[in-house]
């Protein structure tokens, strides 16, 4: 099942400066961890130490909070799924 994540408003540099990655899975969960395979550097701005979306990310699945399932959020071809990430400062 063909997934596609853009992560433009993700760190470029984690992703090789590559915008929109195509993954196979049938759930946010196993896309992402196909894409922390892809790009290591990414797991951790990806995953928190809990296992669960990490909180300096947004994951969106065709412009739809994937919360509350958050990873077990499920999937099918041809959905894209969004990383953004969070921006704090004061």
């Amino acid at each position: 099942m063909s997934v596609k994540i853009d992560a433009h408003y993700f760190i470029p540099s984690l992703t090789n400066d590559q915008d929109i990655i195509e993954v196979n899975g049938s759930t946010v969960g196993e896309c992402l961890e196909q894409l922390a395979t892809m790009y290591p550097k990414a797991r951790d701005w990806l995953i928190g130490k809990d296992g669960n979306i990490s909180n300096v990310v947004e994951v969106y699945v065709n412009m739809e909070s994937v919360q509350p399932e958050g990873l077990a959020k499920q999937v099918k071809d041809g959905d894209v799924i969004h990383i953004i990430m969070m921006i704090s400062g004061g």
